[in-house]
């Protein structure tokens, strides 16, 4: 292109003004050059509009348009275009430069740990390496990838999970508070038993946690003494005997004599909080399954035909086109499906019946227009099924309330399970004689387990600014009577704990820092140069004396707070939002909090590793070893 001489001054003074601009706008200017692409372009920059340069080829002269922010594609292709069997070396060319500058931040040890990664999370098979599609894929990708074989991956997964345990171990010893246990057994598709623990804790942040401490092949016997054998040796692997509080487990019958053996030991270690009375939780939510399956038992005939009809409707796809042409002549909006139960679990039963009753129409109109269909209820039995529901939701919200494990449920329980002691208590009174029956049936193994875990839960509620122990006298009154002897041991426990959570605050506030023996045989000696050992012997008695004393003081910090005004009931309160400030007015009690409500109600959170690693051993995976297992299963954890 030709230029005159105005225009040379012209692009002489603007080449003067670029050169004034700042070094880091140079540096991104050289940045934007280096693109191979500009050996066979060139750049008139004179023309420059914005951020849009025109370009010419050097071979045809075409005019293209260079974007800054949209980078130089269209000119690879113009190079495709207009060297054409050449264009193979040009291409060539970039690629090695693209690769050269990609290959200077890639790293096969970075690789290797995303990859390990990426089979943990998403549970692919060890196996997933060596396909031949992935290989060609990485070699694709990065041609000095190095991809590890089965073997070696899983081997750096058994590393990877022994170094995420001593960082879980660290954090774990460093939370201020106790740790609360849960744990259930779990038969895999092979027949091998294994142990679920995961335990519980509230960090130093005020955020509850949990993770999965083991996951550990289990051989029979699965007595009470074996299960305390394995459960203490894991403990004792993890560091942690000094710091139990809880456990949580199902109703097994074995599980009473590993309790009791457990306790026995960890108190040889450190004594537990009140001897122990605290240490046992059983699964509320295994209880209320238990309290319901009872209940059900009295309206079999009704469960029974709509278990049947829900059966007959999911036959075959010819019978679930007919149900759904039911459903749009009933003009019944598709908002439910219908699910099959699982007999053992009431909560799915409940849901099943929910789902069927509301497709009630449906289900009769189904009943006119196919003859084979024989199982539907009548209207009354229809009516008893809604009555049933009803019934049952406050039982089904109560089990989703103890099945959380991201959130303190300790201190939900007396509420919750209140208003599941008044709903039966209404229905042992109801005109309904199925649900008299029901509730008849259920009361009966209610007041079976209500004593075994309602101490522990009831400190637990009284340290929800919500309630306090006001709930305890108004629930136990209602229960017992007004003044009763239980509420009267529920008072004397409150106090009695956190008497002896005030002594040994005390005992760590008033740790032993003498002078060591060593160092008190030469004499302690102050600045001033006088000798202050007899002085310092003479003033231990005046420190008992500061301690009992202190002790007493403490004792009105309980009292403080039970006589502040409650916190609103319908206010949505988190409840460990409330101790995380109040720590300082109540350190004693936030302790106290810190433990109590870590403490979860339900083995849901050892009961969902099931499903997790129901996804690691397979039908199609069944041969990974138990060491291998247990990496998968905890360190996605």
């Amino acid at each position: 292109m030709d230029m005159d001489v105005d225009d040379e001054v012209h692009l002489v003074e603007e080449e003067d003004i670029d050169d004034t601009k700042s070094g880091s706008k140079r540096k991104q200017h050289d940045r934007k050059e280096r693109s191979p692409v500009w050996n066979y372009f060139i750049k008139h920059t004179k023309k420059k509009v914005g951020k849009k340069v025109p370009t010419e080829c050097k071979k045809c002269h075409h005019v293209m348009i260079y974007h800054s922010g949209q980078g130089t594609g269209n000119h690879t292709k113009h190079l495709r275009s207009c060297y054409g069997a050449a264009y193979k070396d040009i291409g060539q060319m970039l690629l090695n430069s693209d690769m050269k500058l990609k290959s200077s931040s890639f790293s096969n040890k970075t690789f290797r740990e995303k990859l390990i990664d990426a089979i943990v999370m998403h549970e692919l098979p060890l196996s997933f390496v060596e396909y031949k599609a992935f290989k060609d894929l990485f070699k694709y990708l990065q041609p000095d990838v190095n991809i590890p074989s089965r073997n070696t991956v899983k081997s750096n997964l058994v590393q990877k999970f022994k170094r995420e345990k001593e960082k879980m171990k660290a954090i774990i010893m460093e939370s201020p508070g106790r740790l609360c246990l849960t744990g259930d057994l779990w038969t895999s598709i092979t027949t091998d038993g294994y142990l679920a623990n995961t335990v519980h804790y509230i960090d130093k942040h005020w955020v509850l946690q949990k993770r999965v401490l083991s996951f550990s092949f289990m051989p029979p016997p699965h007595t009470g003494v074996a299960l305390c054998e394995k459960v203490f040796s894991i403990l004792g692997e993890w560091g942690i005997e000094k710091k139990i509080f809880s456990v949580t487990l199902d109703n097994a019958s074995s599980n009473d004599a590993f309790i009791r053996l457990l306790r026995e030991q960890l108190n040889t270690k450190s004594p537990l909080v009140y001897k122990g009375a605290f240490f046992h939780l059983r699964c509320c939510a295994h209880i209320l399954n238990l309290i319901v399956q009872d209940g059900l038992k009295g309206i079999d005939d009704c469960v029974y035909k709509v278990r049947e009809s829900i059966k007959y409707v999911k036959g075959s796809q010819q019978r679930r086109e007919k149900f759904l042409e039911c459903v749009e002549l009933c003009s019944i909006k598709k908002q439910k499906g219908l699910r099959q139960d699982v007999v053992t679990r009431w909560n799915s039963t409940f849901l099943m019946l929910d789902g069927a009753l509301y497709y009630r129409r449906a289900f009769s109109h189904l009943e006119l227009s196919d003859s084979n269909y024989k199982e539907c209820p009548v209207a009354l039995e229809w009516d008893r099924i809604e009555n049933i529901c009803s019934f049952l939701e406050v039982f089904y919200e109560v089990t989703n309330v103890f099945s959380g494990t991201k959130y303190p449920t300790a201190n939900l329980y007396y509420p919750h399970v209140f208003l599941a002691y008044l709903t039966l208590y209404d229905g042992m009174n109801s005109e309904d004689g199925y649900i008299k029956n029901m509730a008849n049936l259920m009361m009966g193994k209610f007041q079976k387990y209500w004593s075994d875990f309602s101490l522990t839960l009831a400190i637990a509620v009284v340290l929800d600014p919500r309630y306090k122990l006001h709930f305890i006298d108004w629930s136990y009154s209602k229960v017992y009577g007004d003044q009763s002897s239980e509420y009267t041991h529920v008072d004397q426990l409150l106090h009695s704990t956190f008497h002896e959570y005030a002594i040994a605050n005390v005992g760590e506030n008033t740790r032993d820092e003498s002078t060591p023996a060593s160092d008190a045989s030469q004499g302690a000696k102050d600045t001033s140069g006088v000798s202050t050992y007899g002085v310092s012997a003479r003033l231990k008695d005046f420190d008992k004396f500061q301690s009992k004393d202190f002790t007493t003081n403490q004792k009105s910090e309980l009292q403080l707070y039970l006589k502040e005004s409650r916190v609103d009931r319908n206010s949505e309160l988190d409840v460990l939002a409330f101790w995380k400030p109040n720590e300082l007015r109540y350190p004693i009690l936030a302790r106290m909090a810190r433990d109590f409500l870590t403490i979860p109600v339900s083995t849901v959170a050892s009961e969902s590793t099931f499903s997790a690693s129901g996804r690691v051993i397979t039908e199609h995976r069944s041969s990974l070893n138990k060491a291998t297992v247990e990496a998968l299963v905890c360190t996605k954890d």
